[in-house]
């Protein structure tokens, strides 16, 4: 057993104090290189400071005195920090302490028949009679818990094992130590040590450690159990790892929900200006003809044209794959679509409207004429009186998507909505200014002339030049007059190349650009994207006139001596005298 609580000095048990000088770990230490017994400088066997601190001065040897088994020192009888003795007090005397092994510390094992004397300490200030009383060693008896081991001496090697542990094998590896392998907890009624398990907790607690116990013990059969859960927890681990991994792939990798086959049915779609995959995906879906607009969307990647795909009404069909759907919205066939031709008259157009919409033939021309004000004409749009009709150029050439609801007055606004658009882009005021003319009204005006009579873009050039050639004040092979055919033919709803001269040269009409010079009063036509640009960049070579001969090419010429060789020419192949 050690020596717990026992310094080298004489001082006496402090009696208003059970746990004086009791700091640290729970083994009292002395000086390094101080011995703890003798007041011999010994460093401990393993004390990495042995070498480092300097030495004590050696205390002079004094008489061997009793000291109270249960007092502990905090303090070392050295200069400035003992504590006085009571002079007065009676000591005892006690026999010699025995000298313990390994530099008085144990290996952890309580030698065998040494016991502390029976005899209880007298009290050093009232001599065992009143004052404090006697006090009971508790380190007296057999049973007294060992007391710590040195922080540095606590993990044992296995081959100081005491003698007297017979089952102690340096070749076994020791056995896991954690309660929850081991099952500490359960402990065997016959161990000696479960008198002492309070002291030994409260000690482990507080940091005063214990030994341990090594070798071989008693396999507990929760170690089993213990391995059995830990592997049942892993396995269930696992498992719902990969169960939820599963779930994220197939959510984010996997195959979209979709329809199979061609569908059913017939569903009309219409799709706005501006949507794209998702959007289109997301109307579908609504409307009941694809699966999921993930479906729709990787069909669309998939499809070489499905990024081709535009605004319009399409009729297509329910529950349809949504391969079959894109392969639908691709084909023009299956768009429910107003298609208004580059060059058509307003006239043309309302009667395509009405069949369309399945109107009484009429009934779009008199809502255009009644409502032309509210549709959303621009400020620049002319409000002569000799215009036959303020929508004309308006009416801007596009697919249009149409439903069985579709209204007329819905469905001219949005052409018109569309021609400002269009418009918008272009420089109609410059060019009116550079060329001379009244604003982009009659910029407007030109480009239907030049959508009207050419046939290519090179012609549509060379048409724009003739036209601002021929306005010029100072043209005298005209006279300003433009003398073009198709403002004619507008004047009389009428498509003819030939027209005979004394009509032509007779006729009033503030569109007959034979009878009078400068523009007719308004567009005859509703011009493309083309024949604008065209307009806005003509050419400039001198081009003043032009005929075509076969109606499928058109000749210029820059002289009239030239173009009165292609007039008879033309004269002779239709039998005109």
């Amino acid at each position: 057993m050690t020596e717990y609580g026992r310094g080298p000095g004489s001082e006496p048990w402090h009696p208003e104090d059970p746990l004086y000088g009791d700091q640290g770990w729970g083994g009292q230490q002395s000086a390094h290189g101080q011995s703890q017994y003798g007041g011999q400088q010994q460093p401990y066997p393993h004390d990495p400071y042995a070498q480092q601190q300097p030495q004590q001065p050696q205390q002079p040897q004094q008489p061997q005195q009793p000291q109270d088994p249960y007092a502990q020192q905090h303090y070392q009888q050295q200069p400035g920090y003992g504590v006085p003795q009571d002079p007065y007090a009676q000591q005892p005397q006690q026999p010699q302490q025995p000298q313990y092994d390994n530099g008085g510390w144990g290996t952890g094992q309580q030698p065998a028949a040494m016991p502390y004397d029976a005899q209880p300490a007298a009290d050093a200030y009232g001599g065992g009679q009143g004052g404090y009383g006697e006090t009971q060693d508790f380190y007296g008896t057999q049973e007294a818990y060992p007391p710590p081991q040195p922080p540095g001496r606590r993990e044992a090697a296995p081959q100081q094992a005491p003698a007297e542990s017979p089952d102690w094998d340096p070749e076994t590896q020791p056995e896991e130590t954690h309660p929850f392998f081991t099952g500490a907890d359960d402990r065997d009624d016959n161990d000696p040590d479960d008198e002492g398990e309070d002291d030994s907790r409260a000690s482990r607690r507080s940091g005063r450690g214990g030994s341990e116990r090594r070798g071989k013990g008693k396999k507990k059969s929760r170690s089993g159990c213990a391995c059995l859960v830990v592997s049942l927890v892993l396995v269930g681990g696992l498992g719902g790892v990969g169960y939820f991994g599963y779930s994220y792939w197939k959510d984010k990798f996997g195959a979209a929900p979709d329809y199979a086959g061609k569908g059913t049915g017939e569903v009309e779609v219409e799709i706005e200006k501006g949507a794209l995959g998702y959007a289109i995906g997301n109307i579908l879906k609504e409307k009941g003809v694809v699966k999921s607009v993930d479906a729709f969307v990787s069909a669309q990647n998939e499809n070489p044209k499905g990024n081709s795909i535009q605004a319009g009404v399409y009729l297509l069909r329910e529950k349809m794959s949504a391969a079959e759907a894109v392969k639908m919205m691709v084909d023009p066939n299956s768009q429910n679509l107003l298609v208004i031709p580059e060059g058509f008259r307003n006239v043309a157009v309302y009667e395509m409207v009405d069949k369309k919409l399945g109107l009484k033939k009429g009934t779009t021309k008199d809502i255009a004429k009644s409502d032309a004000s509210e549709l959303g004409l621009p400020d620049w749009a002319s409000k002569n009186k000799d215009i036959k009709d303020p929508l004309e150029g308006f009416l801007f050439p596009a697919a249009y998507p149409v439903t069985k609801e579709t209204k007329p007055e819905s469905l001219l606004k949005k052409m018109v909505s569309r021609s400002n658009e269009e418009y918008e882009k272009l420089d109609l005021e410059g060019t009116a200014k550079k060329y001379k003319l009244d604003g982009p009204w009659e910029v407007l005006t030109v480009a239907s002339l030049v959508q009207a009579e050419g046939l290519t873009h090179d012609d549509f050039r060379k048409m724009a030049e003739v036209a601002y050639n021929r306005l010029k004040a100072d043209n005298v092979a005209t006279n300003r007059k433009l003398q073009f055919d198709s403002a004619f033919n507008y004047l009389k709803n009428q498509s003819k190349i030939k027209i005979g001269s004394g009509e032509i040269l007779s006729n009033p009409d503030p569109y007959n650009t034979y009878y009078h010079a400068g523009l007719p009063p308004g567009p005859i036509s509703n011009p493309g994207d083309e024949a604008l640009r065209a307009t806005l960049s003509p050419t400039s070579d001198g081009w003043m006139f032009f005929i075509s001969l076969d109606g499928k090419k058109t000749d210029f010429t820059k002289t009239a001596a030239e173009h009165e060789k292609l007039n008879d020419k033309f004269k002779e192949q239709h039998g005109l005298g």
